[in-house]
């Protein structure tokens, strides 16, 4: 039964922030970011949100990271007000490399067909 909570907490979660990021928060270094998951604790304390950008560059890795941190306290106060669950949890943007790993290997992929 808690599992099942858990899931069903993680796929709310990453609808609303996915619509907070989208209405409310108005920061550019966040604009294009997708999320890909949500990971909740057992004990509904901590959520980490994982996120990709379709950029490779280093710089813009790091500005969306600071903006992603700057807008947490107002993800987390709109959560609170759209979930009803007793206590928010405290939530943390990570960077998912699985698309970017992905795209590489694509690109590695075609490189060798075209060599063929």
């Amino acid at each position: 039964m808690a599992h099942y909570r858990v899931g069903r907490l993680e796929q709310e979660i990453q609808r609303e922030v996915n619509d907070i990021l989208l209405k409310r928060v108005r920061d550019p270094r966040v604009q294009g970011v997708t999320l890909t998951g949500v990971e909740v604790t057992g004990d509904l304390q901590q959520a980490t949100i994982y996120y990709s950008i379709l950029s490779d560059d280093k710089a813009h890795e790091e500005t969306t990271a600071k903006g992603l941190e700057k807008a947490t306290g107002l993800i987390r106060g709109e959560l609170g007000s759209r979930l009803s669950i007793y206590k928010t949890p405290e939530i943390k943007f990570e960077l998912d490399t699985s698309v970017q790993y992905g795209d590489k290997i694509d690109r590695l992929i075609n490189k060798l067909k075209r060599e063929d």
